[in-house]
């Protein structure tokens, strides 16, 4: 049985049932919706010879093309969905392609003939994207979570979530820390349009009358860039400033960076160097040669917080609130943050 569902209902399928891209490789890899498995029904080669005879023959000769490259596919691709039905133990699937046309229709059709439950997507992954957009002005009680470089905000956040708050890591997202050291250790950043499907899927799921904590960023984390409706939501939000000692913070940076090797640290340095200077610049690299990472850290921090108070002054002073802490541990500075704010 085959049904098409708008957008919304689509998203709303059981989560065990897969979702089935049969896009090609390249469209897939430039935005997709989250968890979806790619079923490629052409190449990238195939679709643009496909999309050629479309343009200078006819839609009939097209068709027919494309039957003759399918026509070899196909044991594979029903062969590839049960497999992806098996793992999630489910006989339903969720199949779309660019526009929700021949492509998922035909696959669609194939996998109802071998007994599967089949939904498709009306629109198909566009209009996916129309509603990946529109839900960034969809508002939410933000808390923001501020704090200079080295204060632990991403380690508190994820503190926040096991105590039951809701919280986005748009760092993790982006698979970037936000600074020149930021993408040390972490996988490459995705694309700007998956870095916006995997926001959107978390916003939609929150619940609008609970607060959501976000970490205070510059609109570009990395090269993912927030959406700007969502960027103006959190200008405006109000802002609980962890106030950490330069000590503590250093410690802190050194925790999560000093593992890398020199020549990345050095690499993250000379990123940085026109903003932090000629001097602080050779300064902090003499430091990284000689092993002394807290003084590198201590001059790339005096950097950062001039930049980040730069970016905490724009905010209107009554919706900012201080909490100083000392403490290193990261649940129990969550537990101070829920103390404060109630």
């Amino acid at each position: 049985m085959i049904e098409s569902l708008s957008i919304e209902a689509f998203m709303e399928v059981s989560v065990t049932a897969p979702i089935l891209d049969v896009r090609t490789p390249a469209e897939f890899e430039r935005g997709r919706i989250p968890g979806a498995i790619n079923l490629p029904l052409f190449t990238d080669e195939e679709r643009a010879i496909v999309g050629t005879a479309y343009k200078k023959q006819s839609r009939e000769q097209a068709m027919l093309l494309g039957l003759d490259i399918v026509g070899g596919k196909m044991r594979s691709i029903v062969e590839a969905a049960q497999q992806a039905a098996s793992e999630a133990g489910t006989k339903t699937l969720r199949v779309h392609c660019w526009r929700g046309g021949m492509r998922s229709g035909s696959v669609a059709w194939l996998l109802d003939l071998f007994g599967f439950k089949v939904y498709t997507l009306k629109g198909g992954y566009k209009f996916f994207r129309r509603f990946v957009l529109a839900s960034f002005a969809e508002p939410r009680s933000v808390m923001i979570l501020g704090g200079k470089t080295g204060s632990g905000k991403t380690h508190i956040l994820h503190a926040l979530r096991e105590r039951g708050e809701q919280v986005i890591d748009l760092e993790g997202l982006a698979h970037h820390k936000g600074s020149a050291f930021g993408a040390l250790g972490e996988p490459p950043q995705p694309t700007q349009e998956q870095f916006e499907n995997e926001l959107a899927v978390q916003w939609r799921k929150l619940e609008p009358t609970r607060r959501v904590w976000l970490e205070d960023e510059s609109r570009m984390i990395g090269r993912s860039a927030l959406p700007l409706m969502l960027w103006e939501q959190m200008r405006f939000a109000p802002t609980v400033f962890l106030d950490v000692p330069i000590e503590q913070r250093i410690r802190n940076t050194i925790e999560d960076y000093g593992a890398f090797r020199a020549e990345d640290l050095r690499a993250s340095v000379l990123n940085i160097e026109r903003r932090l200077g000629g001097l602080a610049t050779r300064q902090a690299l003499e430091a990284l040669d000689a092993d002394d990472r807290e003084t590198t850290v201590r001059i790339a921090l005096q950097y950062y917080d001039k930049a980040y108070l730069h970016g905490l002054n724009e905010r209107a002073p009554a919706t900012v609130r201080l909490v100083a802490t000392s403490l290193s541990d990261a649940a129990q500075n969550a537990a101070l943050l829920l103390q404060t704010v109630g």
